[in-house]
């Protein structure tokens, strides 16, 4: 499995120029994998296109341990070679609210982020509300995320001021527990955010399961989890198929301080949930406009992690 890191750096925001990203390893690689001294951490990934048709890939991750929180900010071209990264570490000595220009070639990003307010999930470090953070290229604004929105269109022109055009293409999740762990995800471009809910109860057990609940409700439970330690299932939410792979392995037969690994992704039509022979459960919220658009083709990963 791929791991993601966190992001730490010296200055409150760093840096790194199209020479310095393509020598050596990717930033995204060098971190080590999380320990039991490492918080949450999420990864969230944007496919943006600009009025001329240029396409960029915008990685965010977002991380808390000890130390504090930090945002990473990475941009890759339509050749996925990265030139623009950012390091905004949001603690009471470095910048929790400003903006920041590269530029590369003919190429200009500008990043601009308030989290001074934000207020954060119980244990998540991505914010939920009261905040914003916006990505510019050439003077096109491509992504704008948080609900303060309308303060990121005051601080630029009205030639600038229109909607970007980005999907949300995939979430990253460590998550750290005992028996629990809590994450959520936006299945289709603007529909409802959903709760979900992991939970596996393997200690004193002699049938150990594995249960998933979507706001509240029980979607799935895979009993005999010793057995069934790999699998999939498929599940109905808001009028979509999605596909639930969980692999549980070190859990029960890997030494140290294992992880689980649990993947939700949006099928690619309907017919993979009838001709796939899986069981399917329903269950539905509130559906988007563009449930049958942007929605589709969504990954989230979620890495459970337990604690001792």
């Amino acid at each position: 499995m791929v791991d993601f890191p966190s992001c730490f750096g010296e200055n409150g925001v760093q840096i790194a120029d199209a020479a310095s990203s393509s020598s050596g390893t990717n930033l995204l690689t060098q971190t080590a994998t999380p320990n039991k001294n490492t918080q949450n951490l999420v990864t969230c990934v944007y496919h943006c296109k600009l009025h001329s048709s240029s396409c960029f890939i915008i990685t965010i991750t977002w991380t808390k341990n000890l130390m504090g929180q930090s945002l990473f900010v990475q941009i890759n071209d339509p050749t996925n070679n990265s030139f623009s990264k950012h390091e905004i570490k949001s603690n009471l000595f470095s910048k929790r609210k400003g903006s920041k220009t590269l530029q590369t070639g003919s190429i200009s990003t500008n990043i601009l982020w308030d989290l001074s307010s934000a207020k954060y999930g119980s244990s998540s470090p991505e914010p939920i509300e009261r905040f914003y953070l916006a990505v510019t290229i050439n003077q096109e604004l491509i992504l704008v995320l948080g609900d303060m929105d309308q303060e990121v269109y005051k601080k630029m022109n009205c030639s600038i001021t229109c909607v970007p055009n980005s999907v949300f293409v995939s979430k990253t999740e460590h998550v750290f527990g005992k028996k629990v762990y809590a994450t959520s995800a936006q299945f289709c471009g603007k529909g409802q955010v959903h709760e979900i809910l992991i939970e596996c109860d393997q200690v004193g057990s002699d049938d150990p399961f594995l249960s998933i609940r979507i706001d509240g409700k029980m979607v799935m439970k895979v009993k005999r989890l010793q057995w069934k330690f790999r699998g999939n299932y498929t599940v109905l939410v808001d009028g979509l198929p999605v596909e639930v792979y969980w692999d549980v392995y070190s859990w029960f037969f890997g030494k140290g301080m294992g992880n689980a690994v649990f993947l939700f992704q949006t099928c690619l039509s309907a017919e993979r949930l009838w001709g796939s022979g899986q069981p399917a459960m329903s269950w539905s919220g509130p559906v988007g406009k563009d449930v049958g658009q942007s929605g589709l083709g969504f990954s989230l990963v979620v890495f459970a992690w337990k604690n001792e």
